[in-house]
């Protein structure tokens, strides 16, 4: 097993949100900020690493039928410590990304790496594609969050950029967000008909 092309391959090959197209409500909804998107990656990898060593771990014990309520028991706990431990020590960051803590729940990135992958592969691969896959998720978020929260607010990490221009209201809103996101597909797919030719 090649294990840099397990984890690299959420980077670009099968990154979540532009090539598989999962994980889309969070990431339009929380890249507002790129503080935002920075807090949703952490928590997003670590459920998504986590989730994966524990379903790797009782892949061989867990009968077929009943895997996946097992599989979300696993993630719910997971994403019920990230949410204690947020509302517990960064109380603001709890508040401004709400009800997408714990929708981690739901999302198909998680769920869909336990049943695609961990329940397949040994600890270690599983844990370099939950890595790989959370910091693919995070990379996009980021990169998305950067151009909202510039255009749409004149702000970065808080702190005004330029004193006096007026910024594009629209892009911190649900319109703003798909523009962005099309605009960071149609740059993708441009790179990738680059590459094969």
């Amino acid at each position: 097993m090649n294990y840099y092309r397990e984890f690299s391959k959420g980077l670009w090959e099968k990154n979540p949100i532009l090539i598989l197209g999962i994980g889309l409500c969070p990431a339009l909804a929380v890249s507002t900020s790129v503080s935002n998107a920075l807090w949703m990656t952490m928590a997003a990898t670590f459920v998504l690493i986590f989730s994966n060593i524990f379903v790797s771990l009782i892949k061989s014990m867990v009968p077929s039928h009943i895997r996946i309520p097992i599989f979300i028991a696993i993630i719910a706990t997971f994403v019920i410590i990230v949410e204690l431990t947020l509302k517990a020590f960064q109380p603001d960051i709890y508040k401004s990304l709400g009800i997408f803590i714990p929708l981690i729940v739901v999302n198909c990135i998680i769920l869909g790496r336990a049943e695609e992958f961990a329940s397949k592969n040994t600890v270690l691969p599983s844990v370099l594609d939950g890595l790989g896959m959370g910091l693919g998720f995070g990379l996009t978020l980021t990169v998305l969050a950067f151009f909202r929260e510039i255009l749409g607010s004149n702000r970065l990490f808080g702190y005004t950029l330029i004193p006096g221009m007026e910024p594009a209201t629209i892009m911190t809103l649900a319109p703003g967000a798909f523009f962005t996101l099309g605009i960071m597909l149609w740059g993708m797919n441009a790179l990738k008909s680059r590459k094969r030719r």
